[in-house]
């Protein structure tokens, strides 16, 4: 019986040596705070791609409002007596409007139509603000009629509005849809004899905020992001210089600000859009209002001369760029541009922010000259604008770039890149991947070497392509598995705090039925959005980015895939909370202890998970919680906490 005790006692002691083995140990280090995490460290970046901006953030429901496409009645369908004229215009940069005639015979009509952006959303019971610049065309008065009509014919409601007087005036008109219909239209006729002269033809929902829509709003506040980039990207640059983003075109009123060639309207032949314009509605003040809305930093991106260099080769650079010499008027509108942001409203344009609404400074902290340049056409050029920037703006940072690549698998240009960043002693440097989950799993000691001398690090377009053929209906799409391998990537970003300031996912922004390039982190149609599982892991960091990091180590290394485990952790000083993040990218659930080092006791606390079984996982528009985040207690006894991180899982743990 003593024999059997001894050999019952000699399993469990071995039994308890496995377990305790089969546990990880984390130790992390709450006695010494690490490096500053930057209030800009997680945030978001805006291009206008995959109808971002007209027929996505922005809530205009009219396309081709102005009739300025260069087939000047594209998106709109008309009938009877209907004109295209520019003569004495209503707004001098945006000439075209439409004339309205009898018809000739009380049995016809003349009208218009519009369809939107793929069709108008409309939303039972809410109201839409119609407008439209009018005159009348004849000897007296005219009438219109403005219906909302649904994807069956059917008219859903109706506004007269009396036109009166040869000058150009403002009429609006409050119509409420009695049911949702995805595919409704708008109608204008025109009910007299008399014509009249239409322009800037408008409709809003009521529920949009400063013009955008309201959902998508409060998507990217519920991020909690710490900086916003604008606007691009590589319409910065244009295809060519002409169609460059300009910003000073996109402020003012916005009725007289001129249409832009978008550069993505027609740059995949298999994703044509024609009808892709920028009217700039959504402009630069109203990106400013946006950051200030959504507590993140504006960073504004100007053009420094070069149009985009992967349409442009180098054998066109005399013609397609401007000529170094050439600059100042480009370098002008960069000190403009602060100007706009933070001047006086006794400034040329600081006045102008007041004017429309914003006698405040927003407080412009960094600007970005160029996007994604590469070579010595690049350096070359941005030399100018820091001298200049420097001189007038001295507290002003500006961000540079290393080019498109985040390596030198595609030549010497990444490493050139930052050779001359540091040599011209930018502020930031602003790298860019779209890369595969392995890519993303080998980088999570990204920046672990980085020097910490120099141009800190903004990781300013990223995102995790899937591996795959690509008539699979998973590749390139935000599946979990992508949104995994991100996670665990953004702990090398945590881990590195103080070499990396900035980054932000991209593309931010797609329409399902206007996409071009994907993943993309909101998804939406034009009545609801989709937050994609790789929007749940820059929700878990943007909410949880902490103050300081802490040392997180498990032998003394920091876990960076071992077992499948990355891990970091951050302490905030606002709520007190230690919080550490753990992604277990294996097959098995992992047992860890969670050590803190340097405090007597630990109280409970909290863990939210994003977990699915299937990599494939997506949350479309018919199934948006597929994948989301789940919340539960966790407890902790002494300065420890043992817990399990099950397969495929991203936590974020809080005590």
């Amino acid at each position: 019986m003593k024999q059997f005790k001894k050999l019952a006692l000699m399993a469990a002691l071995a039994l308890t040596t496995l377990t305790a083995s089969a546990q990880h140990q984390f130790t992390i280090n709450a006695k010494k705070m690490g490096a500053p995490v930057q209030p800009t460290m997680y945030g978001i970046f805006f291009e206008d791609i995959n109808f971002g901006a007209d027929g996505g953030l922005y809530a205009e429901m009219v396309e081709n409002r102005s009739f300025e496409f260069p087939q000047r009645l594209m998106g709109w369908n008309t009938y009877g007596n209907v004109e295209v004229k520019d003569n004495a215009p209503a707004f001098e940069r945006n000439p075209h409007y439409v004339a309205l005639g009898d018809s000739g015979h009380i049995e016809k009509r003349t009208g218009l139509e519009n369809r939107g952006f793929f069709g108008m959303g409309l939303k039972q019971g809410m109201k839409y603000d119609f407008s439209v610049y009018a005159r009348q065309n004849g000897d007296g008065p005219a009438r219109i009629r403005v219906e909302l009509v649904g994807s069956d014919n059917q008219i859903i409601n109706q506004q007269r509005i009396n036109i009166n007087g040869k000058d150009w005036k403002k009429y609006t008109a409050t119509l409420t849809s009695n049911r949702t219909d995805a595919k409704g239209l708008m109608r204008i006729f025109l009910e007299t004899a008399k014509g009249a002269d239409l322009d800037h033809v408008s409709l809003f929902p009521q529920d949009n905020w400063n013009h955008l829509r309201a959902d998508l709003v409060k998507d990217l506040k519920d991020l909690n992001p710490g900086i916003f980039r604008f606007p691009g990207g590589c319409i910065v640059e244009g295809t060519d210089l002409a169609s460059r983003y300009q910003w000073k075109n996109s402020v003012g009123p916005a009725e007289n600000r001129p249409l832009n060639e978008n550069r993505w309207n027609y740059t995949f032949a298999h994703r044509l859009y024609p009808n892709y314009y920028q009217t700039y509605g959504l402009g630069f003040y109203e990106f400013f209002l946006l950051s200030e809305h959504i507590g993140a930093e504006p960073l504004p991106i100007v053009s420094c001369g070069l149009a985009c260099q992967f349409q442009n080769p180098d054998e066109t650079a005399a013609t397609a760029h401007v000529a170094v010499k050439d600059l100042e008027p480009y370098i002008q509108d960069a000190l403009d541009l602060i100007e706009f942001a933070n001047g006086s409203t006794d400034t040329k344009w600081g006045k102008l922010r007041a004017d429309m609404g914003h006698a405040a400074p927003f407080n412009l902290k960094f600007i970005g000259v160029g996007n994604e340049q590469w070579g010595p056409l690049y350096p070359e050029r941005l030399e100018p604008f820091l001298k200049a920037i420097r001189a007038k703006y001295p507290n002003i940072k500006v961000v540079g770039t290393s080019g498109p690549s985040p390596d030198d698998l595609d030549g010497k240009q990444f490493s050139y890149g930052w050779e001359q960043m540091r040599r011209l002693k930018a502020d930031l440097v602003d790298e860019h991947f779209y890369r595969d989950q392995e890519w993303f799993m080998k980088n999570v000691t990204r920046y672990d070497n980085y020097s910490r001398k120099g141009p800190k690090v903004f990781a300013g377009e990223y995102a995790c392509h899937t591996k795959g053929d690509h008539q699979d209906t998973a590749t390139g799409m935000n599946t979990f598995e992508a949104s995994l391998c991100e996670a665990a990537f953004m702990t090398g970003l945590e881990r590195n705090a103080d070499v990396v300031h900035m980054a932000t996912y991209a593309p931010l922004f797609s329409h399902v039925e206007g996409w071009q390039w994907r993943p993309d982190l909101i998804w939406m149609d034009n009545l609801t959005t989709v937050r994609t599982p790789n929007y749940y892991v820059q929700q878990l960091y943007g909410q949880n980015p902490g103050t300081n990091v802490l040392s997180l180590t498990e032998g003394g290394k920091p876990v960076t895939g071992q077992d499948g485990l990355c891990a970091s952790a951050v302490y905030d000083k606002s709520s007190q909370k230690y919080i550490v993040k753990i992604v277990n990218t294996g097959d098995a659930d992992q047992d860890i202890v969670l050590n803190f080092k340097g405090i007597k006791s630990l109280s409970a606390g909290t863990v939210t998970t994003l977990h699915s079984n299937r990599a494939n996982d997506v949350n479309t528009i018919g199934s948006k919680n597929t994948v989301v985040p789940k919340t539960t207690t966790v407890e902790a006894s002494g300065n420890s906490a043992k817990v399990t991180v099950p397969a495929k899982t991203f936590a974020v743990y809080k005590f």
